[in-house]
């Protein structure tokens, strides 16, 4: 049996990740690896620390999203500032394009390289963004 190559073995992990989400909505995993193929941080779709899940009460619902969901890449992105964890070029793997605040976020922190499984509300503008700034971003096969 051959080994997994990288990008496969973490998106793996991420989908893993994405089984933990408490909000049924979408079941989102992302996790940051460094230049070292090590990880860095995970995150999945939930609620802020402390408050009820969705999957046990309900959604609060605004403009057709769940409001009371902290991304997936925002919740790994949190630890990390939490923490004092830098992620200057690592790399992100998340199950779904991330949405537009969410490019942002990741952008803004120094991550390098975007992988993702499936295409989501793929909003122009956060492509764009990624390729001003030299993100490179890849859909891989699922």
């Amino acid at each position: 049996m051959s080994r997994k190559n990288w990008k496969d073995y973490f998106m793996e992990i991420t989908e893993l990740v994405a089984s933990r989400s408490t909000c049924d909505r979408a079941f989102v995993g992302c996790i940051l690896v460094n230049s070292d193929n090590r990880i860095v941080s995970t995150g999945y779709n939930g609620s802020v620390s402390g408050s009820a899940h969705c999957d046990d009460i309900g959604h609060t619902m605004r403009d057709g999203h769940c409001i009371a969901t902290i991304h997936a890449e925002m919740n790994a992105l949190l630890y990390c500032a939490k923490e004092g964890i830098s992620v200057k070029n690592c790399t992100a793997y998340v199950t779904h394009f991330p949405c537009l605040n969410c490019t942002k976020a990741l952008i803004q922190a120094g991550i390098k390289q975007i992988y993702y499984k499936h295409d989501y509300r793929i909003d122009d503008y956060a492509v764009e963004l990624l390729n001003k700034s030299n993100v490179k971003f890849e859909k891989l096969a699922p």
